[in-house]
């Protein structure tokens, strides 16, 4: 027995997973969108699968607030405000060296999407927001994609696999984002980190179901609640008057020139992103910004501060600027020190 055979031996005997199964999985590239509750448990028992290739996305850094639901993450990396992916590459690859892992550290908008999901068999959701959501439903179905819808606000999440031309896609379930204010968010109502550990350990399930060519039979929303014991899954058809998957409209997909900015969740912070890709010259930029105040360099990060202003910005030229929720103020700072 080979030092992999013998590494996946218990998974293996699986008649569910097999032999067959095993190698389907070393060969298959999976991409988590997001590395925050969810995302954690998804990288931690795909790496411990043997999944050969794990592509993870994130915009954000760790803080002590994440480390309740973030197993991924120690308070090393809160304290030194380590990027997600960079703090989640390292440990996937202390607990399986024998996997490839790309890890990056993007806001994933409609200019930068479509090549993120190149070669990947299977995409699991863990997002935040429905707006990143319709923009990766929109990619998925217009590149056949299949990927894992799941949430989780207080004890309860759900999810359900979007399997593009066999099912609904998740306008069909939801044809539009609730309006602001309109439903719960983790500041306001909290989360249970079981809960987290129960709907991303669903959502692998689905995932590995579809790796080794076992696709569940038909697509269901499924509800969990571990807090209350409650479990409820519903058959879910595709909508005939969708303009996703049903009419082929990419609506999120299209708007490929958009400056976004974001009030983080539960943060003093807004996040800019550039309307144009950019590729920053971190030397120049650490010396030209070093005129005005004080500069720091680490790994993915360069964190500038001056007076009041704190910035910390990435190599795609996103900047999150933080003490402040104020939008229109975050973009006059994002010009006036980046100069776009």
């Amino acid at each position: 027995m080979t030092a992999n055979e013998n590494r996946y031996a218990r998974q293996q005997v699986l008649p569910e997973i097999g032999k067959e199964g095993q190698e389907r999985l070393a060969g298959s590239t999976v991409l988590i969108l997001g590395y925050g509750a969810l995302g954690c448990v998804h990288g931690e028992l795909l790496a411990r699968t043997g999944v050969g290739r794990i592509r993870l996305v994130d915009r954000d850094l760790v803080e002590l607030t994440n480390l309740h639901r973030q197993i991924a993450f120690d308070e090393n990396d809160a304290l030194s405000l380590t990027p997600k992916v960079e703090a989640a590459e390292r440990r996937l690859r202390a607990i399986n060296s024998t996997i490839a892992i790309e890890a990056h550290a993007l806001d994933v908008t409609p200019r930068n999407l479509e090549p993120l999901l190149d070669s990947v068999d299977v995409v699991l959701d863990a997002t935040d927001n429905f707006e990143t959501r319709y923009l990766l439903n929109d990619a998925s179905v217009k590149l056949e994609k299949p990927w894992i819808y799941g949430g989780v606000i207080g004890t309860e999440g759900v999810t359900m696999p979007i399997l593009p031309g066999k099912g609904p896609c998740l306008r069909c379930l939801i044809p539009a984002a609730p309006m602001p204010g309109s439903v719960p968010t983790c500041d306001t109502s909290g989360v249970l980190n079981a809960a987290v550990a129960v709907i991303a350990s669903w959502q692998v399930t689905a995932a590995l179901r579809l790796l080794v060519g076992s696709p569940p039979p038909e697509v269901r929303l499924t509800a969990l609640d571990p807090w209350n014991g409650a479990c409820n899954s519903f058959k879910v058809d595709r909508a005939a008057a969708c303009p996703c998957c049903w009419q082929g409209k990419f609506e999120f997909l299209d708007a490929k020139r958009t400056t976004w900015t974001t009030v983080l969740c539960g943060r003093n912070a807004v996040q800019v992103t550039p309307p144009q890709a950019v590729t920053l010259d971190a030397r120049a930029l650490t010396e030209r910004l070093g005129r005005v105040g004080r500069v720091t360099r680490g790994g993915l990060l360069l964190r500038f501060q001056t007076g009041d202003v704190e910035m910390a910005i990435f190599p795609d030229g996103r900047a999150i600027i933080m003490g402040t929720t104020d939008e229109a103020k975050a973009r006059t700072l994002y010009a006036k020190y980046l100069g776009t």
